[in-house]
């Protein structure tokens, strides 16, 4: 059985600095291998990819809110796309060179946790398009706090 996620908080603005160990024994091993091992999802699997209720996106491991709702956009990328994060803290941006590619990673700014990459083909205003699996957001309804 899991221990109890006392890191999750959709209010806190705090650092969270945790072991992989405890993450391990906290986290579902799905949402493990992705946030904490920089994995990712399939393509078109992910239960936010064609999401469209009016409400916020949070980090599922610690609860940190990354998107509003108004900031998706269908991208046909196959994973759940943002054009904004929700502010310029909510998420570190790393250089990534694996897999014989060029680009940049999100991890959230409150964890450290593995959410996606960022590209440079988005739509206006920002022109900013974030592929995020939806293993490692949860969606939170405008008005069910």
């Amino acid at each position: 059985m899991k221990k109890e996620n006392k890191y999750y908080s959709t209010t806190s603005k705090e650092k969270v600095e945790v072991a992989d160990e405890e993450w391990k024994s906290i986290l579902d091993p799905e949402v493990y291998r992705i946030a904490r091992e920089s994995g990712t999802e399939y393509a078109y699997s992910g239960e936010y990819n064609k999401h469209s209720e009016v409400g916020e996106y949070h980090c599922k491991v610690c609860g940190n809110k990354l998107f509003k709702s108004d900031a998706k956009f269908e991208s046909s990328c196959g994973w759940p796309a943002f054009f904004e994060a929700d502010t310029k803290t909510s998420m570190k941006y790393i250089q990534d060179n694996s897999h014989g590619m060029s680009r940049v990673e999100v991890r959230c700014g409150r964890c450290d946790s593995h959410l996606g990459h960022v590209f440079n083909d988005g739509p206006p205003p920002t022109g900013k398009r974030y592929c995020i699996n939806s293993k490692v957001i949860l969606f939170e309804k405008n008005g069910e706090k």
